[in-house]
């Protein structure tokens, strides 16, 4: 092991710009759909051992100093959002003859601008740099800071955290509803990187006392909360999922609406499941409605129809409001309706959070001017709905709906769900084919109901569509092209260990902690060599 370090620590060039790209990349193992986190204990120690080497110009500029550092960050980022971000591509070709030409730019612009995260993660670390563990530590904080901004900066896109690796499973999802995703990642990146250890002597005990402690805590806890009895049910809810496994193809193609709709009526309206009653909900996937309620009124006369009494539909439509009857002016919403058994509109929620390039066009008279427009999401631009608010459901339980990958962001759902009994996310991810993307997008769904203690409802176009308990299992689900529907009676008893303002603060607690022990072992160097 001391020579293997000591090859990557000399490594210089291309040959460590390649070693950290292979790194990265090898790091996506540890995500969904592989889940094989422990190609994550390869790639971190590689990782220290590259920035041990990352000395820059002693007596140069601080940018001087750093840039070795941010050169190995990036490249790892690079490798990693690449390997595990390339079926974002798969969305072009559904109509390759007008949006091929921009492949190249999704499939490696992307990566290359999330890898700027990374650089800046390991230019953080390497400025709290030591010999011992507490470079270790300085990592976790690191990358625990680059998620966090990844969260939010540029719109946000937190696709494959780091601390997602850590949870392949609901026995070992569990930590995360008291560390929240920040406190996950942080711990994520220092268990990893712990390896590198071994590469010397000094505090090798200590490290491998910490990841003792710390892995039995991680699955403690999960084994603890999944093996104690549960609650009892206050209310249960009878819920239907359709998924209708619609080609995209046909999507929006007027000569096949009033088939897919049939085929959606179809699905909806057959008997129960064997052991099941009447379902009370029915959910259908976004923008599932293949036609607009304003064209079609008589869609909603036939979904009263097949709608019996106390029943109720959510699903995804395209919402427009305003403008002339030609259409002109109008704004055009990503929205889910809820609608009652006399076939009426009962509530709408407008998706917020917005997918840029897929659903609006950012600084679009800027870019239109060079030709550069909307890709994928359909035949219109959507405008973001204000705020979202839970739907009522029969029996008065409250369902917080989010549309998409809105579902990615532990902030936005934590802080609305506090109003909700039911979390449910529909989606569309049948642009990404049987790709890593919709298993991946499952997961982070997945992750939410354990962080908020609450169920999850997903009705997915192509896979996955869902129902998880709020401690991460999977009750019953469709698999990617599968079309059909499920039905499954969802208990409701609030389960939430700690609130989510306490998890925040744990998580933040623990980010600083490793801050403060890379910082001090960081001074206790400095102060020995000097």
């Amino acid at each position: 092991m001391v020579r293997l370090a000591g090859r990557i620590i000399l490594l210089w060039g291309w040959r460590r710009a390649l070693v950290a790209f292979l790194a990265g990349a090898l790091a996506v193992l540890g995500q969904a759909p592989y889940d094989f986190f422990a190609a994550c204990f390869i790639s971190f120690p590689v990782l220290v051992w590259l920035l041990d080497g990352a000395t820059g110009e002693a007596s140069g500029s601080l940018f001087r100093r750093l840039r070795p550092a941010f050169a190995v960050g990036w490249w790892f980022g690079f490798g990693y959002f690449l390997a595990g971000l390339w079926w974002i591509g798969s969305a072009l070709l559904v109509e390759a003859d007008s949006f091929a030409w921009a492949l190249p730019f999704a499939v490696v612009g992307i990566p290359f601008a999330l890898a700027f995260f990374y650089g800046f993660a390991t230019v953080v670390a390497r400025l709290l740099w030591s010999s011992d563990i507490g470079r270790i530590a300085a990592l976790a904080f690191g990358f625990a800071l680059a998620e966090w901004l990844r969260g939010f900066l540029f719109t946000g896109f937190p696709w494959n955290a780091i601390g997602y690796a850590a949870m392949p499973v609901p026995l070992l999802m569990q930590s995360v509803s008291v560390t929240g995703m920040i406190g996950m990642n942080a711990l994520a990146v220092f268990l990893f990187a712990l390896p590198a250890l071994l590469a010397a002597r000094r505090h090798l005990r200590l490290g491998a006392a910490l990841f003792v402690a710390l892995a039995a805590a991680h699955v403690g806890f999960g084994y603890v909360r999944l093996a104690a009895p549960e609650k009892p049910a206050e209310r249960s809810l009878n819920v239907r999922i359709v998924q209708p496994a619609v080609d995209l193809s046909e999507k929006w193609d007027a000569s096949v609406r009033d088939r897919i709709f049939a085929t959606l009526l179809g699905l909806s309206a057959k008997a129960p499941d064997p052991g099941h009653d009447k379902p009370q909900l029915i959910l259908w996937p976004e923008t599932s409605v293949p036609f607009l309620f304003t064209e079609r009124p008589d869609a909603l006369t036939a979904l009263g129809d097949m709608l019996g009494d106390g029943q109720m539909l959510i699903a995804g439509v395209v919402r427009e409001e305003g403008g002339s009857a030609a259409g002109a002016d109008s704004r055009y919403y990503n929205s889910v309706v809820a609608i009652d058994d006399k076939g009426e509109i009962a509530d709408a929620v407008d998706k917020v959070h917005l997918v840029p390039f897929g659903e609006y066009l950012p600084f679009a008279d800027l870019l239109s001017r060079f030709g550069i427009e909307q890709l994928v999401a359909g035949p219109m631009t959507f405008t973001a709905g204000n705020e979202r608010h839970a739907i009522t459901l029969p029996g008065g339980l409250l369902a917080l709906p989010f549309i998409c990958y809105e579902v990615i962001f532990p902030d936005l759902v934590a802080v609305d769900a506090t109003s909700a009994q039911l979390i449910v996310n529909v989606t569309n991810d049948a642009w990404f084919g049987d790709t890593p993307g919709p298993y991946q997008h499952f997961r982070q769904a997945q992750i939410r109901a354990v962080e908020n203690g609450l169920p999850l409802l997903r009705a997915a176009n192509n896979g996955i569509s869902a129902v998880v308990d709020q401690r991460g299992r999977i009750v019953d689900a469709l698999a990617i092209d599968a079309r059909g529907a499920i039905d499954v009676k969802v208990p409701i008893a609030e389960q939430t260990v700690v609130s989510e303002g306490q998890r925040r603060i744990n998580g933040m607690l623990i980010t600083l902690l490793f801050a403060l022990g890379g910082a001090l072992l960081n001074v206790r160097q400095r102060l020995r060599v000097n």
